[in-house]
């Protein structure tokens, strides 16, 4: 049916709530086990809540309900798709995805952080992603090793 053909109050509501899709990042979708599980429940969350939308009986307000929980679930439905899991790493000796890195910083400061995929990452509790700076330039280093990031030194002083 034509738009036309429907209250205009239907229409404005129809175009506010086509969302765009989230950006999909252009590097590889690395996850670790825990965040391939994450990925697939984030999903299964987001149909839940699409389904939950769709059984709104008025049309505006699903519409407006449903826009986040489909536009989630095209999101994680790809990622979920496109995730190429890596296993843990097989040793400590140096810094890989899925190692626990601590390092010191030349201001004193001593940081620990996880390098997990992007999805995954969260440095307020303790992980990064593998194509942050500061996992770009420790991947591949080991204990002792001294990188500059931005201007600073950073020493690795363990990986787990």
């Amino acid at each position: 049916m034509s738009v036309a053909f429907t209250k205009e109050e239907s229409s404005e509501t129809a175009s506010e709530t086509l969302l765009p899709d989230r950006t999909i990042s252009p590097h590889p979708n690395l996850v670790t086990e825990a965040g391939l599980k994450a990925l697939e429940l984030q999903l299964q969350d987001a149909r839940d809540a699409y389904a939950a939308a769709s059984a709104i009986e008025d049309v505006n307000e699903r519409r407006r309900q449903a826009a986040n929980p489909l536009r989630d679930t095209r999101y994680f439905a790809a990622r979920v798709r496109t995730a190429q899991l890596v296993p843990a790493p097989a040793s400590i000796d140096t810094v890989a995805f899925g190692s626990t890195v601590t390092f010191s910083r030349d201001d004193g400061r001593v940081q620990t952080y996880r390098i997990v995929g992007e999805d995954e990452a969260d440095p307020k509790a303790g992980s990064i992603s593998f194509v942050s700076p500061v996992a770009r330039y420790l991947m591949g280093k080991s204990v002792g090793d001294v990188v500059e990031a931005g201007g600073r030194e950073i020493e690795i002083v363990a990986i787990a």
